[in-house]
C-alpha cells in the first residue's frame, strides 16, 4: 500500500499545479497576451521583440508545465518500484527543464520589474539546472539516496514558478512594494519557502518519519 502522506501530497501537489496551468492558459492563451499587465509594460522597450519573446514564453511554460506535472508522479510508490517508467518520465521531466532553462534565461533579460527581476530569475534558472543536474548525476554515480534528495531540491524550484504567483499580490497589493521589489523579491522568497520545506521534508526521511520506497535499479 502506498504511503498516504505522500499520496495526500501529490494529490495536493496535482490540485495547486493543475490550477496555476489553467491560470496561465485563460490568462496567455484565451485571452490576447498583448493585454497581460506584464506584457504591456514591456511593448514599451525598443528592444523589446514581441514574436520571439512569445514563442519562447510559450516553449518555456510548455516545457516548465511537463515539470510540473510529471514530478508528484515520480514521488508516488508505483514510479519507483517500476523502473521502466521511473526512469522514462525521469528523462522526460529533466530534459523539460533543461530545455526550458534556455529559455528562462532570454525571458529573464525582459522580466517585468526590470534589472532587480532579471537578476532574480536568472538565480531561479542556474539553482534549477544546478538541482537537476545533481540529481541526475547521483543516479548516473548510483547514490540512490542522494539523487532522491536532489530530484525532490528539483521539484521544489520548480514549483517556484507557482509560489512565485501567490507571492507577487502579497508583495504588491497588501505591501504596496511595486514591480521593481515585487518581482525579484517574490522569486527570491520563493526559492528560500520552497527549498527550507524540502529540506525540512528530508531531515524527516533522514530520521526516519517518513518511509520512502526505494529505487531498483537493474543493469
Amino acid at each position: 500500500m502506498a504511503n498516504p502522506k505522500i499520496n495526500w501530497k501529490v494529490w495536493l501537489s496535482y490540485f495547486v499545479v493543475f490550477g496555476f496551468i489553467g491560470y496561465i492558459l485563460v490568462m496567455y492563451g484565451l485571452n490576447d497576451p498583448h493585454k497581460a499587465g506584464i506584457v504591456s509594460g514591456k511593448l514599451e522597450n525598443p528592444h523589446f521583440h514581441y514574436d520571439t519573446w512569445k514563442v519562447l514564453f510559450f516553449f518555456h511554460i510548455t516545457t516548465g508545465s511537463i515539470a510540473l506535472i510529471l514530478g508528484p508522479f515520480q514521488l508516488l510508490k508505483a514510479s519507483r518500484k517500476n523502473i521502466k517508467i521511473h526512469r522514462t518520465l525521469g528523462k522526460i521531466y529533466a530534459t523539460s527543464i533543461l530545455l526550458s532553462v534556455p529559455a528562462g534565461i532570454y525571458l529573464a533579460f525582459y522580466a517585468t520589474g526590470g534589472i532587480g527581476a532579471t537578476i532574480g530569475f536568472l538565480i531561479l534558472d542556474a539553482v534549477w539546472f544546478l538541482t537537476t543536474f545533481m540529481g541526475l548525476k547521483r543516479i548516473r554515480e548510483r547514490k540512490i539516496q542522494s539523487h532522491l534528495e536532489w530530484m525532490l531540491r528539483s521539484y521544489a524550484i520548480t514549483l517556484v514558478f507557482v509560489t512565485f504567483r501567490f507571492l507577487v499580490p502579497i508583495f504588491m497589493f497588501i505591501l504596496h512594494l511595486g514591480f521593481a521589489i515585487s518581482f525579484p523579491l517574490a522569486v527570491i522568497v520563493g526559492i528560500i519557502i520552497n527549498l527550507f520545506l524540502s529540506e525540512r521534508y528530508l531531515k524527516k526521511i533522514r530520521k526516519g518519519n517518513i518511509k520512502t520506497s526505494p529505487i531498483i535499479i537493474k543493469g
